[in-house]
């Protein structure tokens, strides 16, 4: 008998060596999603959240794109192309709200917000210089996941979307200036950029970030004379190297400043803040010592503006001119190519809603994509954003813990 049990324990002590059986993960079960876009009834919002081309790839997939009738309008994406697409389209805004996700571009106005439901996932800007307490507390109380664009990073750690439309806000307000700088009224019938025996034009850009750099390739790959002002040294370094050619770049010193701008034909303000009121660095005085017949397009107008004399207008009526000096101060430049901004929405947005899918619902995608978890501001209507917080004195929580206590 006691033979019997050395045996056993011997055998059993071999067991541990031999090869085992592989353990594989349990492969997470596929959600089919329900998508919602509905549309937009801010002022002015021509974007869509969707392509066609994007809705045809998430129905392929099994998932259901519900379009509210004339979405896509403003971008030239007609309800046919849509249903061509596999999607479905409803005429009462009632039925979008139903779905798992909504997406749209401006934030949810009041109605909308009526509309949502408990566990829903919104994705849409925030627009945090035009909202108020009250606008959060009404998202958390419906229990929401709200997520903003502006706040999404990619695995580099850059704010995605936010760089896509500041590209397109770079390039876009060339093209703008090009315009009123020709125009017999708004301007001096002169042709941005130059050529042989003419004197090229001179354009300030007042930033070194995305929408500079980009406003920089715009205007030089035009042949205008581009100075660039910024107060940080990395980042006009980062864009002299970024160039093929040298460009005058400088620190903001008034004197150097007001110089440039005397003898400028276009300022392009854009410079950025990142919490807050952009800083003013163009004086009243300095525009009014401007070439007569001179453009400014103040691009940081959504932050207040960089130019003292700055006014929001509108893309009905999106210019004014003071002591001669056209002034374009439109927010959401974007939004005047919306279909150029709503595919580049559209390609972010297509594989971010797959992987939703294939993961098995947003809480294990927020769990594995640090990107994304970024971008949440309310999760499960608890404040997660400390800026927002702090901002309106709202109690928040941290979203890690969150996430982790509803695994």
């Amino acid at each position: 008998m006691e033979q019997t049990n050395k045996e056993q324990s011997y055998y059993s002590q071999a067991g541990k060596y031999l090869p085992q059986e592989e353990m594989l993960e349990v492969k997470k079960k596929k959600d089919f999603l329900t998508i919602g876009i509905p549309c937009e009834t801010t002022y002015q919002e021509n974007r869509v959240g969707l392509a066609p081309e994007a809705v045809n790839l998430l129905t392929q997939n099994g998932h259901k794109v519900f379009i509210e009738s004339k979405a896509g309008d403003n971008a030239y994406f007609y309800d046919k192309s849509y249903v061509e697409a596999g999607g479905e389209i409803v005429y009462d805004k009632k039925e979008v709200y139903k779905t798992d996700i909504i997406l749209k571009v401006a934030p949810p106005t009041e109605k909308e917000t009526e509309l949502l439901k408990p566990g829903q996932v919104l994705f849409s800007t925030i627009a945090l210089t035009m909202q108020d307490e009250q606008f959060f507390k009404t998202l958390m109380s419906k229990k929401v996941n709200a997520i903003a664009y502006e706040l999404i990073k990619d695995r580099a750690n850059v704010l995605s979307l936010v760089r896509s439309m500041s590209e397109i806000a770079g390039n876009t307000s060339v093209l703008i200036a090009a315009e009123y700088l020709s125009d017999k009224k708004l301007g001096k019938g002169v042709m941005f950029g130059g050529f042989s025996g003419i004197t090229p034009t001179e354009v300030v850009i007042l930033g070194a970030g995305t929408v500079g750099e980009f406003a920089v390739h715009a205007a030089s790959g035009l042949g205008a004379f581009v100075k660039v002002f910024d107060n940080s040294i990395y980042r006009l370094r980062r864009l002299q190297s970024n160039l093929n050619s040298r460009i005058f770049t400088s620190i903001i010193q008034p004197k150097v400043l007001l110089k440039a701008l005397k003898t400028a034909d276009v300022v392009i303000s854009a410079i950025h803040s990142p919490e807050g009121r952009s800083p003013v660095v163009v004086t009243e005085e300095m525009v009014s010592q401007m070439k007569y017949g001179s453009v400014i397009v103040d691009v940081s107008i959504d932050q207040g503006g960089c130019v003292e004399t700055s006014q929001v207008t509108s893309h009905a009526d999106p210019v004014f001119k003071k002591y001669n000096v056209t002034h374009y101060c439109v927010p959401n430049i974007a939004s005047r190519v919306p279909r150029t901004a709503s595919y580049a929405f559209s390609n972010f947005f297509a594989p971010v809603l797959l992987n939703i899918g294939e993961g098995g619902g947003v809480n294990n995608l927020l769990k594995i994509d640090p990107g994304i978890r970024h971008g949440v501001y309310i999760y499960n209507g608890t404040l997660t954003n400390a800026y927002i917080g702090e901002l309106f004195k709202i109690p928040y929580q941290d979203i890690e813990l969150l996430i982790t206590a509803w695994s």
